[in-house]
């Protein structure tokens, strides 16, 4: 059944919010939308429509992209668990930082220094700061949200970065920068990014008691403050990320998760931004001084690269899913719905507010961030030359939509890859985060209007 650009469209995605909400299982709830997705667009030969489509999401370029970069970091994360580098750096930290507040800020400055991707910044900062914000009774849920906000809201806005990168050549390819001017658009467009910047800069008033801790927040904070750290019901994972154990004979060296880290940020900038390339160069370069100065034997060292790689099965079968629901979407014409419905109310002036919401609205539903870029930069694009908008502005307020996407979404890559990090599930954590993701928006809205109508 055709069900292209209608409001049916947005029925499997309130299926998964529902059922998300109500068993707090991301995995089943996103199965349950996609298998009802197929059932619209292919009735009786859903199953058909299932295989051709979980194929297709499986031989993507981008997902593959995704599995590998996930799986192989968790390896990298093993290798420096398992050689005791990083409990030696969280040790190290721990010498200089004396308070919660510092040791929050600490993460937070860390994340922005991991800038270059925010698969990077949520496994690597997630996993080096989860035993240094327990000593402080830190719930795993606030460590969750630092890290989160430091993620695609900090790539976003520094340009050197696989964001700037991915949506710089986007730029190019639809006409709204000149050949090799793509990142020169892109740099241009980052002051009107307003959710990014809102986004980061929020972090410190809540770490500071500015902002309070609300609601669903406020309740983790107290349950931590009384010594339990690691949420009821994500105990697993939290068993997941301890299933590699420090190897007792190994004199913990400081160096040997910093340099990795520095390699993975300084090859990853070198190869363009390729974040693949440099978790590659960086796990051989790893494995080479793990095996050269015996800290491990070549069976154990690969047996902790494979063990790295499982721990990550969990949320890279939530990603494949999610993947799969985006794509039921794509085919259910849910992107171009929502962009139709607001084309009748649309000015010049409100285009960027208008793109904010509508596009923030289906990044959130669909728990994509680049994939809708991809999907609606050619039609924001027409609407802003028929209108006459800022494209610079047109082009920040995109941005801040898939931002928002990527932190806020109950089941986006960011959520669910920083749960996993940091040791909670990834409702709970878009639970907690969530109040902080809409008053960014709420002032990323009324920054939008003031550019309209002042």
């Amino acid at each position: 059944m055709e069900t292209s650009g209608t409001a049916l469209s947005l029925v499997p995605t309130a299926l998964v919010f529902i059922l998300a909400v109500w068993t707090r299982r991301p995995i089943e709830s996103l199965i349950s939308g996609g298998l009802l997705g197929l059932i619209m667009l292919h009735g009786a030969g859903f199953v058909g429509g299932l295989a051709e489509t979980s194929l297709r999401v499986l031989t993507d370029e981008d997902v593959a992209w995704v599995i590998l970069v996930c799986g192989f970091m968790g390896s990298l994360i093993a290798l420096l668990i398992r050689t005791g580098s990083a409990r030696a750096f969280t040790a190290a930290l721990a010498r200089r930082v004396q308070s919660q507040k510092s040791a929050l800020l600490t993460t937070w400055g860390l994340g922005i220094v991991m800038f270059v991707d925010d698969y990077l910044n949520s496994l690597a900062v997630g996993a080096a700061m989860r035993d240094l914000t327990d000593k402080f009774r830190v719930s795993r849920e606030k460590l969750a949200y630092v890290v989160d906000s430091t993620a695609a809201p900090i790539s976003v806005i520094i340009p050197y970065s696989t964001w700037g990168a991915f949506f710089g050549g986007l730029l190019v390819s639809n006409g709204l920068a000149e050949e090799g001017q793509g990142l020169a658009v892109y740099i241009s467009a980052i002051p009107y990014i307003f959710y990014a910047w809102v986004a980061a800069l929020l972090v410190p008033l809540v770490i500071w008691g500015v902002v309070p801790a609300i609601g669903p927040m406020k309740k983790a904070d107290a349950r931590a403050e009384g010594g339990v750290m690691v949420p009821p019901e994500a105990e697993h994972i939290e068993q997941a990320n301890r299933a590699v154990k420090v190897n007792a004979e190994v004199k913990p060296r400081v160096w040997l998760f910093v340099v990795p880290m520095m390699l993975l940020v300084g090859s990853t900038m070198y190869f363009d931004n390729d974040f693949l390339v440099g978790i590659y160069i960086t796990l051989g370069v790893t494995l080479a001084l793990v095996l050269g100065l015996r800290l491990l034997d070549l069976h154990d060292a690969f047996d902790t690269v494979i063990e790295g790689f499982k721990t990550m099965i969990e949320p890279l079968a939530v990603l494949v899913a999610a993947f799969i629901l985006k794509d039921v979407n794509d085919a259910l014409g849910l992107p171009s719905y929502v962009v139709s419905a607001m084309e009748p109310v649309l000015t010049a002036q409100l285009l960027p507010v208008a793109i904010f919401v509508s596009m923030a609205l289906v990044s959130f539903m669909t728990g994509s961030n680049w994939g809708v870029f991809v999907i609606v930069l050619p039609i924001v694009t027409t609407l802003g030359h028929k209108l006459g908008a800022d494209m610079t502005l047109v082009i920040g307020a995109t941005l801040s939509a898939s931002t928002f996407g990527s932190h806020a979404c109950f089941y986006s890559d960011a959520t669910v890859l920083t749960s996993q990090a940091t040791g909670c599930t990834p409702l709970q954590h878009a639970i907690t985060q969530f109040p902080y993701a809409l008053i960014a928006a709420g002032i990323t809205v009324l920054a939008y209007l003031a550019i309209a109508f002042v």
